[in-house]
């Protein structure tokens, strides 16, 4: 894949798997809220577009539709704003006078949506099938146990959680209780300074790979200060010594896209792209954030492209939807920009927000129908909150 072809010509074939996974089919024996009442016409049906600029045109203010980086062309083109998860949380909650706010993205982002956002406005999913395999690592049932654990062996009182985004509102509410904060890839190294001025613990939730790279190497801690508590095995599979040694007791959870990339995969482009930058996301594994040029959060790895001296090559870690679309951007500047690995890696279950599924949210919310509301019941609401808000206090 290069900015010299169209990048429809990517190398790779979708099978039928990965069709169900990239949302183009659905599993009704294993997936909830994919089934769309009414007449849903196939994404390749010309009135698609027409259908849901007017469902849009007829909802007018009262609609404002977010779209996330990760999101496929064919829905970032309706989206009012677009962006990270945080963002555009935030940029619901900046718009007091929507009555719908239609989050094009997953479950989690939703909610924080639905917390950040006024009483009287709606969060609203287009298919509720849309969840984060990374969110869903991290229960709240197994969090509890988790410090209880902790407490166990004795450091539950020096131990400061820290929360990615992408997580659960019931992982975020844990995290306020406990006074604890949330983080971004972006914030994640500030979020730790903080951590460590408050306790002389963190348990890092629920990705592995960012907690892992920002104290390694951001903060310049060792590996061996690093544990990985695993919610499946007994004491998270560590010993009472190993807790109190750790520095970072880190959750067993990781992101399926950016998990998939290797060591290999960028031996291989340096190897086939003679002088080119390689860029990852700081969710990718340690050995590919260590071998990579640069690293940076999803908003970073877009500026630094845009930064990018005409004719310099990239092979960027993240996403497939976003790397295409940054590749066709930059393109007229000669920026060849390709994906680091040769193999598909879209994010799944963002993919179950496709046009059907938009046309029918916006058409259902403009027919007066309110389907797929989000709501985060008072208690959760309060204490994520109380996390998101010491994160927004970060020095």
């Amino acid at each position: 894949m290069t900015t010299a072809h169209p990048l429809t010509e990517l190398d790779v074939q979708p099978t039928p798997l990965a069709l169900l996974l990239l949302g183009r089919d659905a599993d009704p024996r294993s997936e909830r809220g994919v089934e769309c009442p009414g007449d849903l016409p196939a994404p390749s049906d010309p009135d698609l577009v027409a259908r849901a600029r007017a469902a849009k045109d007829r909802l007018g203010d009262r609609v404002f539709v977010l779209g996330h980086h990760y999101q496929r062309d064919e829905v970032i083109q309706f989206a009012d704003v677009t962006g990270d998860s945080f963002k555009l949380a935030r940029d619901a909650a900046a718009r007091p006078g929507a009555e719908y706010i239609v989050f094009c993205g997953v479950h989690f982002m939703a909610e924080s949506a639905d917390i950040l956002t006024g009483p009287d406005q709606k969060v609203v999913l287009p298919d509720l099938a849309a969840g984060c395999s990374m969110a869903d690592m991290a229960t709240a049932e197994q969090v509890e146990e988790c410090w209880d654990v902790l407490s166990e062996a004795g450091v539950a009182d020096g131990v400061v959680p820290v929360s990615y985004m992408n997580s659960s509102a019931d992982i975020k509410a844990f995290t306020g209780r406990h006074g604890g904060t949330i983080c971004t890839s972006s914030n994640a190294e500030r979020a730790l300074n903080w951590a460590f001025e408050q306790g002389d613990k963190v348990l890092f939730l629920p990705d592995q790979h960012l907690g892992r790279n920002t104290a390694v190497r951001d903060l310049g801690m060792s590996l061996e200060d690093c544990v990985v508590y695993n919610p499946h095995r007994p004491n998270g599979g560590l010993t009472a010594q190993q807790l109190r040694d750790a520095k970072m007791i880190l959750w067993r959870g990781h992101c399926s896209v950016h998990g998939r990339f290797s060591l290999d995969s960028v031996e291989e482009v340096r190897a086939r792209i003679p002088g080119v930058n390689v860029l990852v996301h700081p969710e990718c594994r340690h050995e590919v954030v260590a071998a990579a040029d640069e690293v940076g959060s999803t908003e970073y790895i877009i500026k630094a492209l845009e930064a990018a001296p005409p004719g310099s090559k990239w092979a960027v870690g993240t996403e497939l939807n976003l790397v295409r679309r940054l590749a066709n951007r930059f393109a007229p500047q000669d920026k060849e920009i390709v994906f680091l690995d040769r193999t598909v890696c879209f994010c799944s279950t963002m993919n179950r927000i496709d046009l059907p599924h938009l046309v029918w949210t916006l058409e259902s919310l403009a027919d007066g129908n309110e389907i797929n509301r989000i709501t985060v019941d008072a208690d959760t609401a309060h204490y994520a909150q109380v996390a998101l808000e010491q994160m927004l206090a970060l020095p």
